[in-house]
């Protein structure tokens, strides 16, 4: 439970940075934006559905992908799990339309600071054990 909670955390705040800080990441709020009914009208309102959506995508189907991809994971010492991660966000790129994330360079800095976020606070979660 604590994993997910920090896929949760890890997704919702990546995304915030990398809206922040790569130039062609962009979040905007459309007047159809709602999540099952539940209109989106601010940014954090979309941060927190992409965040949620992004850490459960991580939690259930990314060791799914591992699996399936860990021979290519072998073969590069686990550089291609970057591969997989720009995987999963281009998904939740296309599965929202309120997020817009260029294909190539901004899709795989995006990606490295959901992973390094999620690594921190992994570590900071077990240290507390």
């Amino acid at each position: 439970m604590k994993k997910l909670f920090s896929n949760i955390i890890s997704g919702f705040t990546g995304l915030w940075l990398a809206v922040l800080f790569i130039p062609k990441v962009q979040i905007q709020i459309l007047n159809t934006s709602n999540f099952f009914g539940f209109p989106l009208t601010k940014n954090w309102h979309i941060f927190l559905v992409l965040g949620i959506i992004l850490g459960l995508l991580n939690y259930f189907v990314k060791p799914i992908i591992n699996g399936i991809t860990l021979p290519l994971r072998i073969i590069t010492l686990g550089l291609f799990s970057v591969v997989v991660n720009m995987i999963i966000i281009w998904f939740l790129d296309i599965m929202f339309i309120e997020i817009y994330i260029p294909f190539w360079i901004p899709l795989l800095e995006t990606s490295l600071i959901v992973l390094a976020i999620n690594f921190v606070i992994l570590k900071i979660v077990k240290n507390d054990n």
